[in-house]
């Protein structure tokens, strides 16, 4: 099932499967959209509820008026999950979807946020401020398609394969190029660090081998050294696309475990404790 959800003029779309479960929320890596999730969106739907969103501006998101920061986009996905009704859930997101999770996790009130699996933490700030200086500057349109053939260089190089992949990467992009940046922008100046330390949930570190941010997990698990740590396959990352019932599976067995999950009390609560 797909839908929209908020006002005219400030939308998002999302897309839905599974009505029985705990619910999950997934949220995309930058700048592509929730179809990157769609194959996995059977596999999950068999054990939770699950909702992939659209981050605003991007896939068929209606965009802010003007660029946002992590915690500026959280609040309009929150709404939506607000908005529909949704309770107690667990965050998941690749890349830019992981730094807006723990937004997420941080703006819902306490005790809202029942697990995060987390893919692509940038957490080095050195490197976060090299990746903003470089990685995705503006660009304008060529008359003659070559910001489309450049994007295709990069893409057949960062995700390797298969073709029918890289062609879903580059419709995204182009389809908001004017403002394909903007999340970037908005991953490479906020700060996980601290989010993470006090996310009072478990969570699970979930990449693949060759994702070009797989090595931010060594530092993840030195901030949070009760996190869980899988590596699912030898693939350049978007593991919901390419291998959708693995990651609907370990997915699933970590949110719905045999045992209920134990919150971590928030650092105000560990002083109470003394």
């Amino acid at each position: 099932m797909r839908g929209y959800v908020g006002p005219d003029g400030a939308q998002i779309h999302y897309r839905a499967s599974g009505v029985q479960g705990p619910t999950v929320v997934l949220f995309h890596e930058s700048p592509q959209a929730s179809n990157v999730f769609a194959p996995a969106m059977p596999a999950l739907g068999r054990s939770l509820r699950a909702y992939a969103f659209d981050t605003p501006g991007y896939g068929l998101s209606d965009p802010p008026p003007h660029p946002l920061d992590i915690p500026g986009y959280a609040r309009l996905l929150l709404q939506a999950i607000d908005t529909l009704g949704i309770e107690t859930f667990a965050v998941v997101g690749q890349h830019t979807g992981a730094s807006l999770a723990l937004a997420v996790a941080h703006l819902a009130a306490p005790g809202r946020v029942t697990h995060a699996v987390l893919s692509g933490l940038v957490l080095d700030r050195a490197e976060r401020e090299e990746l903003g200086a470089s990685w995705a500057p503006d660009r304008p349109i060529d008359p003659d398609g070559g910001h489309l053939r450049d994007l295709w260089t990069r893409y057949a190089q960062l995700w390797e394969r298969p073709p029918e992949l890289v062609n879903l990467a580059v419709a995204n992009i182009a389809s908001v190029f004017g403002r394909y940046n903007w999340s970037y922008r908005a991953a490479f100046g906020y700060d996980p660090v601290e989010p993470l330390r006090a996310l009072p949930c478990p969570v699970l570190l979930l990449t693949a081998e060759r994702d070009m941010l797989a090595h931010c997990d060594a530092l993840a698990l030195t901030i949070r050294p009760d996190a869980k740590a899988v590596r699912l396959t030898d693939t350049t990352g978007q593991l919901p696309w390419r291998v959708p019932e693995e990651f609907a599976s370990v997915l699933s067995s970590f949110v719905t475990g045999p045992e209920p999950p134990t919150q971590r009390p928030s650092p105000t609560e560990e002083g109470r404790r003394g």
